[in-house]
């Protein structure tokens, strides 16, 4: 018997003891109200940086220095081992340290997202049990691409659906086409969302149109779409997306906060303008100069940033000086 078959038989009947109830509803949103959600994902998530040591090690010291800093922000949970935290250049016993390390400091009621994504379906199960074991509450999933060419809607489908059938915890479907080249079609999202361990999507490709879609087609479903960058927070928002998973969080944590509560209540012109504020400091920390960016913004709000794992290197002088302009013009600094 293939081992996600195992798997599946020997933990579906935990899986609805390790659903958790949605806390009240929410004002000013065209999300509906969270009495069907098992797990309630509204709020901002930022998905953490990994510090290392100048030798490049881990430093887990660092890193539980930022999380006592976080705890101050109101956000719903943190991730980790996204595309920010280098996920691809940790070795896997690092992975599993880097959750129990955020788990151990995290107060309980602030969820833990992990990223599990592998390249193959049964690897992708194993490490989603192991993240599990470890303390996560929810497995963020990256879409397989190394073969995107086979990455058919048929064959997502299935790759997702075995995982979610046999991970102990949520999961959540991730699809970041900047990094994977591969965008999870929207018929394998609807497809998918009728699943009832699948507890939503973060989309970071930015189509608005798609992401107003996948709201819209899964109002009968238990599913929540999360925004996959602040650039497009307010329009996500809008739409009826139920919260934002955000790189510039590690460094502006407490306005995306705001955001989030702005656009709750309603006042959506002081969520306007506070969202333009925030659109050239999330390019320069995404698109622009992405994670070396990223980490050094983050030294000038009082976090650890570090240095990154090679082959990243770290900006040029030029470059920190157009990163600051970023920030500063904007009132950040």
């Amino acid at each position: 018997m293939a081992l996600s078959t195992c798997l599946a038989s020997a933990l579906r009947p935990v899986l609805a003891a390790l659903r958790w109830a949605a806390p009240g509803q929410c004002r000013g949103l065209s999300v509906p109200p969270g009495a069907g959600h098992t797990l309630d994902l509204r709020g901002i998530f930022p998905p953490l940086t990994t510090p290392f040591s100048p030798t490049q090690e881990v430093d887990y010291a660092r890193l539980e220095e930022n999380m006592r800093r976080y705890a101050s922000i109101p956000f719903r949970g943190l991730v980790v081992l996204g595309s920010n935290g280098e996920y691809p250049y940790l070795a896997p016993r690092e992975r599993l340290e880097v959750v129990s390390c955020v788990r151990r400091a995290l107060p309980r009621e602030r969820l833990l997202l992990a990223g599990s994504g592998c390249e193959s379906t049964q690897a992708t199960i194993e490490l989603t049990v192991s993240m599990a074991e470890a303390g996560a509450d929810v497995a963020l999933v990256v879409t397989p691409c190394y073969y995107r060419g086979a990455m058919t809607s048929a064959a997502l489908v299935q790759h997702y659906t075995e995982v979610a059938d046999a991970s102990p915890i949520p999961v959540v479907l991730y699809s970041v086409p900047a990094n994977t080249g591969l965008d999870l079609p929207l018929e394998a999202v609807l497809a998918l969302a009728q699943h009832p361990n699948i507890l939503g999507i973060k989309d970071s490709g930015g189509d608005i149109t798609r992401m107003g879609l996948m709201v819209h087609k899964t109002q009968q479903e238990d599913f929540q779409v999360l925004a996959g960058s602040a650039g497009f927070l307010l329009a996500s928002y809008a739409l009826g997306a139920s919260g934002g998973v955000c790189a510039l969080a590690n460094v502006l944590g407490a306005p995306l906060c705001q955001l989030d509560r702005l656009c709750r209540e309603g006042r959506w012109q002081e969520a306007r303008d506070l969202q333009h504020r925030l659109i050239e400091p999330n390019v320069a920390v995404t698109r622009r100069f992405g994670i070396p960016g990223l980490k050094k913004a983050m030294e000038w709000f009082g976090y650890y940033g570090g240095p990154c794992r090679a082959p990243l290197a770290p900006l040029s002088a030029p470059q920190v000086e157009e990163l600051r302009g970023a920030f500063s013009t904007n009132g950040w600094l």
